[in-house]
């Protein structure tokens, strides 16, 4: 429940902020707001109330919200209106330079509240982030599917496309959608290069975890009922220091030395406190004893860039900025079919089970200023049914003097308003399957 009341929370700031950029540039050239809904109202509404000449709701659908302009044919498909005269209150009646702006109210107040969000962070609790520097000291591991890749437990990587990320997470996201990514392995410089079908591979199976810290021990956080680990004895607190006599220094490399031994029998020798003893285990066919390593704490290696108040203005505005560039390139990826990273698009549905379980003002602070950008980013898409859409038609118009008529645009807006339902529709079934195939399993 509360990583609902979490994503509803997000959704409402977003929705209600994005919809009143529309709603006050209107005002500002005086067209009429007939209705202000926070989520859509299809059918009916969970609360309405006219307040002069607009009626303020909330509708039952999370999908999002709207304003509805005089003299526009927009999500509704009212065109009952538009067969009368354009009256000086209407939004078609107003030039092109102004619809433009109010069509782009909802994208600007998105990126002003990322903005104002991050610098309100920034200037309070600081700038946080994963340092890259500190995190591969010892070298990266990397899964099965990044090895494969190219990469080799212990690479440190130095650039993507020729740029150092000194952010952890943000530099795993590089190495997804860059090309050429350059690694120090044992002394020497090396370029890995991602195919779209490695990339395709990598999302699917691991994702941003292909990578992780390079753990520099063996030690046992818990031991799985009735495995072979349990019957050898394992305790939690354990460190494993030697398989079969030979001694290894980090977890990947117990992991790939005990993968050669599949249902096989092995010596292990464990530190337990003061004592050292040697167990007898054996080895599923997986190659695994049935134990969880203990996790590196990723806290340890955070870097919390403390500012002034006159030094968040400028760094937010960069991370801003940062975000709508992050947008573009994953937008690309999603556009590259042998990447299949369309298939990981996620509905509402599949954004709130990847939220945490506690409720954490600074996270979900951080996260309603990212998803601001991405909403921004979103509604910028020349696709009818969304801002970019009507922007891009404002814009011809201004270039070329000629005008769609409002049969035309209604059908464009239609054709929109199906693609994007369509969209939905695949989004949501895919994110509500997934979650009943886990609630099943």
């Amino acid at each position: 429940m509360i990583q609902v009341a979490q994503i509803l929370f997000i959704l409402s700031v977003l929705v209600i902020l994005h919809e009143f950029g529309h709603y006050i540039t209107a005002k500002m050239f005086k067209v009429r707001v007939e209705k202000f809904y926070l989520f859509m109202d299809a059918g009916f509404s969970l609360f309405k109330k006219k307040i002069g000449e607009t009626e303020w709701g909330i509708g039952w659908l999370p999908l999002g919200g709207y304003v509805k302009l005089s003299g526009m044919i927009d999500e509704s498909l009212d065109t009952e209106q538009m067969s009368g005269e354009a009256q000086p209150w209407e939004f078609r009646s107003k030039p092109a330079w102004q619809r433009l702006i109010i069509m782009l109210g909802g994208i600007i107040v998105n990126i002003i509240l990322a903005w104002f969000i991050f610098t309100i962070l920034y200037a309070t609790v600081g700038q946080k982030y994963i340092a890259t520097e500190k995190i591969q000291e010892n070298g990266l591991a990397f899964g099965e599917v990044g090895q494969k890749a190219g990469f080799r437990n212990g690479d440190k990587i130095l650039s993507v496309d020729g740029k150092y990320q000194p952010s952890f997470n943000r530099m795993t996201l590089d190495v997804l959608l860059g090309d050429k990514v350059e690694v120090e392995r044992n002394g020497a410089k090396v370029d890995v290069i991602l195919t779209d079908e490695m990339k395709g591979e990598i999302i699917s199976k691991e994702g941003k975890e292909f990578v992780g810290p390079r753990f520099s021990n063996t030690v046992i956080d818990s031991v799985v009922p009735k495995s072979f680990a349990e019957q050898a004895g394992l305790k939690k607190g354990d460190k494993i220091k030697a398989i079969n006599g030979k001694a290894f220094v980090f977890y990947d490399e117990f992991k790939d030395s005990i993968s050669k031994h599949k249902n096989d029998s092995i010596s292990l020798l464990v530190v337990r406190g003061a004592e050292t003893a040697e167990l007898k285990a054996k080895v599923d066919k997986e190659g695994k004893l049935g134990f969880v390593n203990k996790p590196i704490d990723k806290l340890d290696y955070e870097v919390n860039n403390k500012m002034s108040f006159g030094q968040a203005i400028p760094a937010a505005v960069n991370e801003s900025w940062s975000l709508l560039v992050y947008n573009v390139k994953q937008f690309k990826l999603i556009l590259r079919p042998k990447t299949e990273a369309y298939k990981h698009v996620q509905s509402p549905i599949g954004i709130a089970r990847r939220l945490p379980d506690t409720w954490n003002w600074e996270f979900i602070w951080n996260f309603t200023a990212l998803f601001s950008i991405g909403l921004a980013f979103m509604n910028l898409l020349p696709i009818p049914g969304l801002d970019g859409g009507h922007a891009l038609f404002t814009i011809a118009e201004m270039i070329t003097g000629r005008k769609l008529s409002d049969k035309a645009m209604g059908y464009v807006q239609t054709g929109g308003m199906i693609i994007l339902l369509s969209l939905m529709a695949l989004t949501f079934g895919k994110d509500i399957y997934q979650l009943i195939i886990d609630k099943l399993l």
